[in-house]
């Protein structure tokens, strides 16, 4: 296929992905107070009265809603997402490797919503006890703006659901013959430095929150080795429809 045709070809998938996302924000806004209460939780649910959450605008708590169920729409629409990502690749794809669609699309949703799941859990709670006593370090009264807010945790969220995507990424990546379990292994200590800095960025400037962003992704990086070695391809099978006829002996 030229370019233009691939460009073509992921538009349309990108269109079809974002028409998933449209069709589940529709259930998503009915429960939209629901999930305001749900995302802002971790927050609130630290126990310390002095934290407000404002808005500074008169149709913010509109457009609140409609950004809550935008975002519950991308974790409702994942594995769509996901579908059309794997329609996308598929035509470079061996034979034998096209009927990975479905388990592609189950780990690829699991691993993104597990991801989510231990930021929800995980590192909200650290992250935002430490902000909150940078706040009462400097004796100010913190009040958050609200779309401020959500879209710091949507970031969040969706930055640990694509992180939690390494063992996926490593399989296929594996089956195209472009990594294999030597080569993650030959660049683990490069993997770990990578690793921390990440986390350095992505979490509050506190050795604990690094630390508990660290852990899951070098183990992530582990699984992802073992999921290579698993997934690796042997000698024949790189092969497998490149040889050509040969020649027949002249009579």
């Amino acid at each position: 296929m030229p370019i233009t045709a691939h460009l073509e070809e992921l538009r349309w998938r990108l269109l079809k992905s974002l028409i998933a996302v449209a069709i589940a924000f529709a259930p998503c806004y009915v429960f939209s107070d629901q999930l305001f209460k749900f995302l802002t939780r971790p927050l609130l649910g630290l126990g310390i009265k002095e934290i407000d959450l404002i808005g500074t605008g008169l149709p913010e708590a509109f457009f609140t809603r409609l950004k809550v169920s935008f975002i519950a729409g991308i974790f409702l629409a994942s594995p769509v997402i996901f579908y059309q990502a794997w329609r996308f690749v598929e035509p470079g794809l061996l034979e034998t490797e096209k009927h990975y669609a479905r388990p592609f699309v189950a780990a690829a949703t699991f691993f993104f919503l597990c991801g989510a799941a231990f930021c929800y859990l995980v590192v909200f709670p650290v992250g935002y006890a430490f902000f909150v006593r940078e706040y009462q370090s400097i004796g100010v009264t913190p009040a958050i703006r609200i779309s401020e807010y959500l879209s710091f945790t949507a970031r969040m969220l969706l930055a640990f659901g694509a992180t939690f995507e390494l063992p996926v990424a490593a399989f296929f990546l594996s089956r195209a013959g472009l990594i294999d379990h030597t080569f993650l292994l030959r660049y683990l200590r490069h993997a770990i430095l990578v690793v921390f800095i990440v986390a350095a960025i992505l979490t509050p400037p506190d050795v604990a929150s690094q630390v508990l962003m660290a852990i899951p992704l070098l183990l992530l990086y582990l699984l992802s080795i073992g999921v290579a070695y698993a997934a690796r391809r042997e000698p024949a099978e790189k092969t497998e429809g490149s040889a050509l006829p040969a020649p027949r002996g002249r009579a």
